[in-house]
């Protein structure tokens, strides 16, 4: 950021129900899912505020009040709350915060989807950026035309991709009124796409009226929306927190994570593991796993797993003498004929 530039208030859209994310997100929204020791709305929200973000506004809707608690106990200055009462895309859970943000630059960045930027790109100028990153298979997502740099046109999951440039969910607008003002003619034309009203079409109009924009593409792109991309993010960000103590008796392959009011014994643990507070895991080995807050895990192997808030699992492991040419099947499954 220039100096002297102002500094944006950042829109954390947070509302979604998270279906691919059940069971977890049965209790718990998505936002709040455990990932690498915190919160995925936590690790968006520190990596703000560790860029002098001063106003952060979240955007809540499903199981809203888990997330206003949330925040009143951990980011008690500079975050607010404006609630979506009605889920209609992601672009009306922005225009919903109109009114609370007002005028000047404004940052966007995805409650679900954790991304590693320079900071650089997003945090000032007199042109709007659109994060993206390169992509194998851009028909899975939304892509970014663009002539150089700057945009030419936004295509929602194109069958002929125009680039492999996907948008990753982090924007910057060196102003908020022409964004409000394009978003309030979406919804007022009620202009939806798949029922909902969706931030890319009041881009897309913004473009159209000769609004320039430009892309910025970030090093890391973390979608969380699925339990296999959470594991995968939870293993990436793990080789970035700091590794616990040894525990006595508990074997610790890094990188891991384990909080302090965990209980581990006789365990073997890692790698790639996220244990939260209250957490018991005894007599078990546990990788490549999350256990969220005061969930017990004991007497299991336990592999590429979820497991959520104050969940039990238990296992049994076996004990054999098996002789030579014998066949022992512990599966379950029932014996083929």
């Amino acid at each position: 950021m220039s100096k002297g530039a102002a500094k944006p208030v950042a829109i954390v859209p947070a509302a979604g129900i998270g279906t691919r994310l059940r069971p977890q997100t049965h209790t718990i929204p998505k936002a709040l899912l455990n990932v690498a020791g915190k919160p995925i709305l936590a690790h968006i929200l520190d990596a703000l505020v560790g860029q002098g973000i001063e106003r952060i506004v979240v955007v809540t809707g499903y199981k809203g009040d888990r997330i206003r608690e949330y925040l009143a106990e951990r980011y008690r200055e500079g975050v607010e709350v404006v609630e979506q009462t009605q889920r209609l895309g992601l672009g009306h859970a922005v225009q919903v915060t109109a009114s609370t943000v007002g005028e000047g630059p404004v940052l966007i960045v995805l409650g679900d989807t954790i991304v590693e930027p320079r900071w650089q790109d997003f945090l000032g100028g007199e042109v709007a950026v659109i994060g993206v990153k390169e992509v194998d298979d851009p028909r899975r997502f939304g892509v970014v035309e663009v002539s150089g740099e700057r945009v030419v046109r936004l295509v929602e999951k194109p069958a002929d991709p125009p680039s492999p440039l996907a948008i990753v969910g982090i924007y910057y607008f060196p102003e908020a009124r022409p964004l409000f003002a394009a978003l309030e003619a979406l919804i007022g034309g009620e202009r939806r796409t798949k029922g909902e009203y969706q931030l890319t079409d009041a881009l897309q109009s913004m473009l159209d009226g000769g609004a320039p924009m430009r892309v910025a593409p970030v090093g890391g792109w973390f979608d969380c929306g699925k339990p296999e991309t959470l594991l995968s993010t939870n293993r990436h960000l793990l080789q970035q927190v700091p590794q616990p103590l040894p525990i006595p008796g508990v074997t610790l392959l890094p990188p891991v994570f384990i909080a302090p009011t965990a209980v581990v014994e006789q365990a073997v643990v890692g790698p790639h593991v996220s244990i939260a507070d209250g957490a018991v895991v005894r007599r078990a080995i546990v990788r490549d796993a999350i256990v969220n807050e005061g969930a017990v895990v004991e007497e299991i192997l336990l592999d590429s797993s979820v497991v959520g808030e104050c969940a039990v699992v238990r296992g049994a492991f076996q004990r054999v003498n098996v002789g030579d040419y014998s066949e022992v099947d512990l599966s379950g499954r029932p014996a083929a004929e």
